[in-house]
């Protein structure tokens, strides 16, 4: 028991000690102060990629397109953790009749906690709720990486000489393998061990004698249902910034598929280009921004994932913004890095 509980806070720990580690560098380089500009200079040439990176710069680099790979990685591990999780739900809720699920749905939207008051005790049911919110996030991170594979294949068009940092390629690697784990990590040790128990047991009864039973569906679909008030909120939070990043993503596609050579450059307008010059990059902070709600603010592994993405996109808008200033005289003034009307 102590064994199993060492593992999870152990998983956990990590990976707060990964995101503080991967975002204070970062923050520090933020600093605006002489003293650290070699420090910040440092930082940059790790962080640059496409048109801010220089062609004299990329000893040390991989084509962009490679960013794919970013997506490719994400998809299967999120796909993996969201059916491991879910069927791990799945297994530790109680049967259901369709009327006692949509009475456990009122419940836990209003906050109350008697429904399954026959069935087990609170902590138990505590520990369901949180096993079905992890669920929720996932299906949520699911739709994310599921778009980004999508506009990687048909939305962006990467010019021949784009390149990345093999460090930032690394990044992106972490991040999506680290990312999709932090959403569900308080119960990562016990879905792995159900599911290393289920594998086991098909490995010594074969498949003729497995257990084969129905699915109930209600049943299957209570993780989401049994949601509170505040998950459905961060799950807008997370739609409405999905659906601009999607719009903003859509326009910069479009503008290489309108040049005449693929290495120009032209001033992007519409949607949340109207106020920064890296709405994708706002969309995305915004993002996950609904996972820190969605997950009651409560969450300090989910919270630290954020604050990577904030550091980690302010640094990469900040020196956007100064290359689209460099570049075109005529580029709107009153549009800022990255928050409007702010930075």
């Amino acid at each position: 028991m102590w064994d199993f509980v060492g593992m999870e806070l152990g998983l956990v720990t990590l990976l707060r000690a990964a995101w503080i580690a991967a975002t204070l560098p970062i923050v520090i380089s933020l600093i605006p102060s002489s003293k650290l500009r070699s420090f910040q200079q440092f930082l940059l040439g790790f962080a640059k990629r496409g048109k801010i990176m220089q062609s004299s710069s990329s000893k040390l680099s991989v084509p962009q397109k490679l960013f794919i790979h970013f997506y490719i990685l994400a998809f299967a591990w999120t796909t993996l953790l969201l059916a491991a999780t879910w069927i791990y739900a799945y297994s530790t809720m109680p049967k259901l009749s369709e009327p006692l699920l949509f009475s456990s749905i009122v419940s836990h939207l209003t906050g109350g906690s008697r429904i399954f008051s026959l069935q087990g005790s609170h902590s138990s049911k505590e520990h369901r709720s949180k096993i079905g919110l992890s669920v929720f996030l996932l299906l949520l991170m699911e739709a994310q990486v599921l778009r980004r594979l999508f506009e990687s294949i048909y939305v962006f068009r990467y010019s021949p000489s784009a390149r990345m940092h093999i460090f930032g390629y690394l990044t992106g690697l972490f991040f999506y393998t680290a990312g999709p784990l932090s959403l569900c990590c308080n119960y990562g040790t016990e879905v792995y061990k159900f599911g290393l128990s289920l594998i086991q047991e098909f490995i010594v009864k074969g498949k003729d004698r497995m257990l084969v039973t129905e699915v109930d569906w209600w049943r299957f679909l209570n993780p989401l249902m049994q949601q509170r008030w505040y998950a459905w909120i961060g799950a807008a939070i997370f739609c409405w910034g999905w659906i601009h990043q999607r719009r903003c993503h859509a326009i910069l596609g479009s503008l290489r598929e309108n040049r005449e050579h693929s290495d120009d450059y032209v001033v992007p307008h519409g949607d949340w280009f109207q106020y920064v010059s890296s709405p994708h990059y706002l969309a995305e902070i915004v993002i996950y921004a609904g996972f820190v709600v969605a997950s009651g603010c409560s969450d300090l592994t989910i919270c630290l994932l954020w604050g990577f993405v904030v550091a980690n996109l302010v640094l990469a808008a900040a020196e956007t913004h100064r290359w689209y200033l460099h570049k075109f005289d005529n580029y709107p003034r009153n549009r800022f890095a990255i928050f409007p009307f702010a930075y």
